[in-house]
């Protein structure tokens, strides 16, 4: 195991399973290893824990029933470790209700009790969409023909306060073709037929265009280094990786270099790598070793 870095925050005082130039990750469960850290000392906490699934997943997965009483008490320690104007991505998939053809409430259920309870804000909502994701569940989608794919996470932007740290001018999107023609050609200031007055501003050149809080990230990783790796080594990757275009976006709309990045359930470490690259300080915590050895071959040269 690797000596820790300098700048690793020093409320830490085990080992880490490995380091890298801005950050170490941790082997154990983290409901224990977060209450090593100081109090709101984290900028952003990114993670998708594991979602209550109807059917038992080999990551391990608590069942919508027991789903909120289970988190709680992470979601507590999060809130603590904090900083005022820091912020709390979580990524959830929804479930069935188990033999029905109908949604568990869950991860609504979990947000009214992260407010009201905890005491977080909801800055706003995300979605993540998947267009690669496959027809399930099966028996109502692909069997029985009554229901559509599910294609779309769930992704509560929470925060300690009601104005935590963003910049959407760090994550803008290319204009479209009809933007790009718009601002060579010049704009009529008018009224929309929504009643929206649209002035002689909407041409101003912002160097892209403002995000939607639907992202469109394809998750159809395959054949990537890190697949590679694990399976030269005879490691079972992480089956349940988010995208790394997913952690890029929040990591640049809602921290600066050097901020300190948070990801209680790190799977294969996509966030530590994706903060790694960005330069900013992350910590990652992960109780399966064989997913913490493999994440490493994420940074292996």
């Amino acid at each position: 195991m690797a000596t820790e870095p300098e700048n690793t925050p020093k409320s830490i005082n085990f080992t880490p399973y490995y380091t890298q130039s801005y950050g170490s990750i941790y082997l154990g469960d983290s409901l224990q290893l977060t209450k090593f850290l100081k109090e709101s000392s984290v900028n952003l906490i990114l993670t998708s824990p594991p979602f209550a699934l109807t059917r038992k997943k080999e990551y391990g997965n608590e069942s919508a029933e027991n789903y909120i009483e289970w988190f709680l008490p992470f979601a507590s320690e999060f809130k603590r470790v904090l900083a005022d104007n820091g912020s709390f991505i979580l990524d959830l998939g929804g479930a069935y209700l188990p033999g029905h053809p109908v949604r568990s409430l869950y991860q609504y259920e979990l947000l009214l009790r992260l407010c009201k309870e905890v005491g977080f804000f909801l800055a706003q909502e995300f979605y993540h969409y998947n267009p690669a994701r496959l027809p399930t569940p099966a028996e109502w989608v692909t069997i029985r023909r009554i229901r559509v794919k599910d294609a779309v996470n769930v992704v509560w932007w929470l925060s300690k306060t009601a104005n935590p740290k963003a910049d959407n001018r760090k994550v803008l999107k290319p204009y479209s073709q009809s933007m790009q023609r718009l601002l060579k050609n010049g704009y009529e200031a008018k009224m929309r037929p929504s009643g929206h007055e649209i002035s002689g501003k909407f041409q101003k050149d912002n160097q892209g265009a403002i995000p939607p809080n639907l992202l469109e990230i394809p998750n159809t990783e395959s054949n990537s280094l890190y697949l590679r790796r694990c399976k030269a080594k005879g490691i079972q990757p992480h089956p349940a990786r988010f995208p790394q275009g997913f952690a890029e976006f929040f990591i640049k709309f809602l921290t600066d270099e050097g901020d300190l990045v948070l990801d209680p359930f790190a799977g294969s470490n996509t966030t530590g790598f994706v903060a790694e690259t960005f330069k900013r300080q992350w910590i990652s915590f992960e109780i399966n070793q064989d997913y913490v050895t493999g994440s490493r071959f994420r940074f292996v040269e």
